[in-house]
């Protein structure tokens, strides 16, 4: 009986040692900070690490907060400069600045990035897009998206918010704009069309200026030859042009020459030449 009773009062001693450690020791794990609540005074400025730590019993509460990057997609339906609707969406990486943790807590408590981002995401994305038109949101996006990281990031410094990315993911306008767009490629491609009908209606011309004052200077050359050598120039073009004739139609299979023949009514000479062809 005395061991029975010796083993409950062991027990006993080590349930109530269990319960004392739990109430006086907590545990900050990687990746988290601790804030503590004091039932006296409030929340304490000074924020614990990780590690072990004590705390009074029954008088102190350990909150722990998460401080790693936090994920989160901010929607905005806004106006350009020149009154376009656009849908954009940024993606935005955020963190607790571990410093303030005790002032973020006591403004905030423990979900400040649902409090502070949407609203400040959609405010910052208002003041900046509403400085480009529709088609610069496109042409120079990378612009754009520095502009919204850099001025959400330092609005984000007055709530003690540490931004370590902000892109934008989505970027769409109304169908209104898409029309526009579309109307005006159409347009674009009608213009280049008929610049280039215009270009080949110059070139034509030039080509046929080109051809006509060759064939005036030509012309020209040879009145001039005509004019010092007189027909001899003709001659010569004709008797040329009288041995291509020949040399062609020697070299037909279906054309026949006859020799001029002689005799008649009159005893002169018949100098023509009789081409039979196929027999016809």
């Amino acid at each position: 009986m005395a061991m029975l009773r010796t083993a409950r009062n062991l027990g006993g001693v080590a349930i109530a040692a269990g319960l004392l450690v739990d109430q006086i020791l907590y545990d900050v794990d990687g990746g988290n900070r601790a804030v503590i609540f004091d039932y006296t005074t409030g929340i304490k400025e000074k924020v614990m690490g990780e590690g072990t730590h004590f705390k009074l019993p029954f008088l102190q509460v350990p909150i722990i907060i998460d401080i790693r990057d936090r994920p989160r997609t901010i929607h905005s339906a806004t106006g350009t400069k020149d009154l376009q609707t656009v849908n954009i969406s940024l993606r935005v990486l955020s963190r607790p600045d571990p410093e303030h943790l005790s002032q973020i807590y006591k403004q905030y408590g423990t979900d400040f990035d649902d409090r502070v981002l949407p609203s400040l995401g959609s405010e910052v994305l208002k003041a900046v897009v509403a400085q480009y038109n529709a088609e610069e949101l496109l042409s120079k996006r990378d612009a754009v998206s520095t502009q919204i990281r850099s001025e959400l990031t330092k609005r984000a410094t007055f709530f003690n918010l540490i931004l370590d990315d902000v892109s934008i993911t989505h970027l769409t306008f109304g169908r209104e704009f898409a029309t526009a767009i579309e109307s005006k490629q159409v347009a674009q491609q009608d213009a280049e069309r008929q610049l280039y009908v215009v270009a080949k209606a110059e070139q034509e011309r030039q080509a046929q200026v080109i051809r006509a004052e060759g064939e005036a200077e030509a012309a020209t050359l040879i009145s001039r030859a005509m004019n010092k050598s007189g027909n001899g120039l003709i001659e010569v073009r004709r008797i040329d042009t009288a041995k291509e004739v020949a040399t062609t139609l020697s070299r037909a299979r279906n054309v026949t020459y006859l020799p001029s023949s002689g005799g008649g009514s009159g005893g002169g000479k018949d100098n023509g030449l009789l081409l039979s062809i196929d027999g016809k």
